[in-house]
């Protein structure tokens, strides 16, 4: 009767740690499929497995915590002009448009309800809804950054220009696109 009894506890140790596994490979699939070259990056930040998938937890609970909204129709109004001047401008002081386009951002997010403190977590918060902006506003960003310490390639400042314009694009969209975590396709 003990061996029995052994036998069916280790059978359902064994069931139990299968189960748990299968339960992490599923809840990391949805980590890579939900996060895209997000999670690649993230990974090879941290260069540890467990501490990626921790921080990717993390930054959903707190962009879950999140009260992101969409801007009011006069607010988007006002920023899509400023937008496209921006974007005209581009052409006689292409710096100064990288410049602007970073603060039109900055202002943008903060009043769609995102904590705009720190840029390392605006672009943690942006990523959880939208995975490829985020990758693409770090790079416009790092150009932003760059361009006050010095002359920067047109061609590098250009392709910030259009990196921030996905993000625009993001923030005046549908607020079922900013919390339903949905990838947008970019437009001009």
């Amino acid at each position: 009767m003990g061996t029995v009894i052994t036998i069916i506890i280790v059978l359902v140790v064994l069931a139990a740690a299968a189960a748990l596994y299968a339960y992490q490979r599923r809840r990391t699939a949805q980590l890579q499929e939900r996060f895209g070259p997000e999670y690649d990056r993230t990974l090879e930040q941290s260069g540890d497995r467990k501490e990626a998938l921790r921080d990717l937890r993390e930054r959903e609970q707190r962009r879950a915590k999140l009260d992101v909204h969409p801007l009011s129709g006069e607010s988007a109004e006002r920023y899509r002009a400023e937008w496209s001047g921006l974007q005209q401008s581009f052409v006689d002081a292409p710096g100064d448009a990288v410049a602007q386009a970073d603060r039109l951002v900055l202002r943008m997010m903060r009043e769609a309800g995102y904590p705009v403190d720190d840029f390392d977590q605006r672009a943690d918060d942006i990523s959880v809804d939208h995975p490829e902006v985020a990758q693409n506003y770090r790079k416009a960003h790092s150009v932003a950054v760059a361009q006050t310490q010095g002359p920067v390639d047109t061609e590098d400042l250009r392709q910030a220009v259009t990196a921030y314009r996905r993000l625009v694009v993001v923030l005046l969209e549908n607020p079922a696109d900013l919390n339903g975590h949905t990838e947008t396709r970019e437009q001009s």
